[in-house]
């Protein structure tokens, strides 16, 4: 039996039943598009056909735009994990330079989502970057100390 099908408004076809019923399976086809067969009074949407429904059913979920996306957490080489730098980045913001540490805070930020994406790469750039953020407002903020206490010094000094 030849079905025909309707994809964003294009109407596609011939196919098999076993082709269609394949593309029901991999989401390619899904329920909410019409489908006709002869025989058939009017197109309907494929989840509403008998000989479909059960194909048609398995996927919705998966292909709904409201369904959780599967996510697959990805090993690191050895099992070692990627830091995130989160909270050294919004300690250095708050207590040393937060114009250095929102760079710091944004990058951290990404780690994880990269990581649980399988963009391994991406999550170890971002580390590194959240980590020299990091490392250059907790510097800033160390200069500025040794400054201040120089500055006193020499107040100090200069004052008697």
């Amino acid at each position: 039996m030849q079905w025909y099908y309707s994809k964003n408004g294009t109407q596609l076809g011939p196919v098999g039943e076993r082709e269609l019923l394949a593309k029901l399976a991999s989401g390619e086809v899904s329920p909410a598009d019409m489908v006709w067969k002869e025989g058939m009074a009017d197109w309907q949407p494929a989840g509403k056909v008998a000989e479909l429904a059960s194909f048609a059913a398995g996927p919705s979920l998966v292909n709904s735009p409201y369904a959780p996306p599967s996510v697959q957490s990805v090993p690191m080489p050895g099992g070692a994990s990627i830091p995130n730098y989160l909270w050294q980045s919004i300690v250095v913001t708050i207590f040393c330079c937060w114009p250095f540490g929102i760079p710091a805070i944004v990058y951290a930020a990404k780690v994880d989502g990269l990581r649980a994406r399988g963009d391994i790469a991406g999550a170890m750039a971002a580390s590194t970057s959240a980590k020299t953020w990091c490392m250059v407002a907790a510097g800033i903020w160390i200069g500025l100390i040794l400054l201040w206490i120089l500055f006193a010094g020499a107040a100090a000094v200069f004052s008697n």
